[in-house]
């Protein structure tokens, strides 16, 4: 167990990404000049010429380029002067004359991790130990999530009334929107919150209705069950079929009106909802505090990396940005099966780019707002980022999504800005050769994972930040800061998604978008009294079909070329919305429904049916 003070007794023969360029570290550690850490230029009127680079080199690029790429003779390492001076290290120098000996400091070093591992348990239990039997959500869960998981009828999502379900929901559900379009009689909603039905501001929740396909915990704060910032329990109650929802706006969300019959139904029981919030901005500020003081008082980079590490992961897993599971049993078990290899990348990332950023760095506060502040940022800062307009980094959803375009080209153009930053620091060093052929190798591998067919290639958060990383592997303020940023955003990627595949099917990436099917060709219906018929005819490729009325699935019929739909309507209906889409055999049995066409609408008064687009036919 390494003490509070043990960087001094580091061998420094090898640093990370250094052990490749042949001692030339050795070197820069036995120059005389510090050079600041904040100057990235290399004009130096005094920079002696630099010898030309290797032959292959100077053939490929020139010997101007070459020599430029390879950077002043002799190299000028950065290092950071602390701003203040020794008050930085008052801390650290303290205890070290409090506690002069390694032993004891290393004992002591384990008694400050144990008191913060029992406190965060603690905070962590006190918030869930009042959960009991209550079924724990997240922001997007539904009761009926859609039409070919609740199947027939709804069968698969029964019961329909007559139900109760006490629940628990996190913070900041609020703004969770829908990620594909998603269809609501005749219409169709895309990023925004999925809250259908309600009342008004002001009403008692116990008279808001919702639809059973709303999301839960959006449904709550609109009702006022439990609130926004803190999150909450309580219990929905079943109450079966309703002939109408009414939209509204309440508590910050702009619920959907839905004019005919669902079969689900449910209402938020009054006096139901506990006391209980989300655990996770008081065991942040125990894990917060916890990796300050150890930040101020430790020298040890391995010790300081090590005990953040553990501390950030276990925060996002258990406390901030959990995997959805409906048991706090499943979370932890999550979170213990992705701690070890993330463990494992966790210690090639301090091998290879952070011990040398922290070697001898005596900025103990620049490093604790810098490194640590930036790390706990992208960590935890999640609600931050999801007002980015970019959900996926696929060229269907920036295509489709309200301003991810623009979005993804600030985020680029800044990443270039810091990208040309970071390669005159790294000349200034003299490495920039190496690391310009560690990122081609990098961009190589990248377009291999693109040509490999009928895969897509998924930049996950913990991809990006591991691609960026190398490049922060220098002692300068702004390389904290995004070193610290990048290790954050890695663990917050793994301990919640865990290690998602770089290139993932069609299908993986799909979710609930649309397939791009054939659709059917609808004749005009028969109407007769409270009757519609419908005929229709079967496309080469595919197995049956598939009917949706008012946004269930009311028929379907496999292995005729040819089928005929009757739908009675209910006496008190006076629109109904049809949908029509293909059946196809799965591969390994079952059904796959395929896309559906946009809503057809019998207005049962007038006796009326408007088409999927705008013929309108009218019988009488």
């Amino acid at each position: 167990m390494p003490g509070l003070h043990d960087d001094d007794e580091e061998d420094y023969s090898s640093y990370a990404l250094s052990d490749l360029e042949n001692g030339q570290h050795e070197r820069l550690l036995n120059t005389g000049g510090d050079s600041d850490t904040d100057n990235y230029s290399s004009s130096d009127p005094g920079e002696k010429s630099v010898p030309s680079g290797s032959p292959l080199t100077e053939r490929i690029l020139g010997i101007r380029l070459s020599a430029w790429i390879n950077g002043p003779q002799p190299p000028r390492p950065h290092k950071i002067n602390p701003i203040g001076g020794p008050i930085q290290t008052v801390f650290a120098d303290s205890l070290k004359r409090w506690v002069p000996g390694t032993l004891q400091r290393a004992l002591l070093a384990l008694a400050f991790i144990l008191i913060w591992f029992l406190s965060f348990i603690l905070v962590i239990h006190i918030g869930y130990s009042r959960d009991g039997a209550r079924v724990r959500l997240d922001c997007t869960s539904s009761l009926w999530p859609d039409t070919q998981t609740c199947g027939l009828d709804g069968a698969q999502c029964l019961p329909f009334d007559n139900h109760t379900i006490p629940f628990r929901c996190p913070a900041y559900c609020r703004d969770v929107p829908v990620l594909e379009p998603y269809t609501i009689g005749a219409e169709e909603i895309n990023y925004r919150s999925l809250v259908i039905g309600g009342q008004a501001e002001g009403k008692d929740a116990s008279s808001s209705i919702y639809r059973g396909d709303s999301f839960i915990c959006a449904a709550a704060i609109h009702a006022g069950v439990i609130s926004e910032e803190s999150g909450g329990c309580g219990s929905v109650s079943l109450i079966g079929a309703q002939e109408e929802f009414v939209g509204s706006e309440s508590n910050g969300i702009m619920s959907m009106g839905f004019n005919a019959s669902f079969p689900m139904s449910y209402q938020f029981i009054a006096n139901e909802s506990s006391t209980c919030t989300d655990p996770q901005w008081q065991a942040f500020g125990v894990s917060l505090t916890f990796t300050t003081v150890l930040s101020l008082f430790t020298t040890s980079s391995a010790l300081f990396f090590g005990s953040v590490f553990s501390s950030v992961f276990f925060q996002t897993a258990l406390a901030s940005d959990t995997p959805d599971f409906a048991s706090y049993d499943d979370v932890i078990s999550s979170a213990l099966g992705r701690f070890l290899p993330a463990a494992f990348v966790g210690l090639c990332i301090y091998l290879y780019c952070v011990r040398y950023t922290f070697r001898n760095l005596q900025a103990h506060f620049e490093k604790t707002v810098l490194w640590l502040g930036g790390c706990w940022f992208s960590a935890v800062g999640q609600e931050l980022f999801d007002k980015i307009p970019i959900s996926r980094l696929t060229p269907h959803d920036l295509q489709q999504q309200p301003g991810a375009i623009p979005a993804l080209s600030i985020i680029l153009s800044l990443i270039v800005v810091i990208a040309i930053t970071q390669i005159l620091a790294f000349r200034t060093e003299g490495r920039l050769p190496r690391y310009l052929a560690l990122y081609a190798v990098f961009i190589f591998g990248l377009a291999v994972l693109v040509s490999i067919p009928r895969l897509r290639l998924r930049l996950h958060h913990y991809v990006f930040a591991l691609l960026l990383l190398p490049g922060t592997t220098m002692q300068t303020r702004p390389s904290l800061l995004y070193q610290g940023f990048l290790v954050g955003l890695f663990i917050n990627g793994i301990a919640r998604w865990g290690f998602d595949s770089i290139a993932q099917t069609d299908l993986a990436l799909r979710g609930n978008a649309k397939l791009g099917s054939a659709l059917p060709v609808v004749p005009a219906p028969i109407i007769e009294g409270n009757n519609i018929t419908f005929s229709l005819g079967l496309d080469k490729g595919y197995d049956g079909f598939s009917v949706v009325v008012n946004d269930v699935e009311r028929f379907r019929a496999l292995g005729d070329e040819e089928a005929r739909f009757v739908w009675t309507k209910a006496q008190e209906a006076d629109v109904e919305y049809f949908r029509f889409g293909f059946v196809k055999y799965g591969r390994l049995g079952g059904v796959e429904l395929q896309d559906y066409t946009n809503a057809g609408i019998w207005s049962v008064g007038d006796k009326t049916y408007t088409e999927a687009g705008t013929s309108e036919f009218k019988l009488e």
